[in-house]
């Protein structure tokens, strides 16, 4: 991942998952925070950013490629 979408995903994209409603997920979210080596957190953490900048990236490809085919 480059500089920027490290920085999105610090000041963006993690700051409005965590102001999310979590009914429904509170047990497995729990998981994360009580079950988990400090490690393992970590790495899920890691995988977190990774899908979710890559998510987000891919709703602006489609978005830009949405906005193209609806002109025609």
């Amino acid at each position: 991942m480059t500089d920027f979408t490290r920085w999105l995903y610090a000041n963006y994209i993690k700051p409005h998952i965590e102001h999310q409603d979590r009914t429904g997920y509170e047990q497995p979210l729990d998981v994360l925070a009580i079950d988990l080596m400090p490690e393992q957190r970590r790495d899920i953490e890691r995988l977190l950013e990774f899908y979710a900048v890559n998510a987000f990236l891919l709703g602006l490809r489609t978005g830009a490629g949405l906005s193209t085919a609806c002109q025609n």
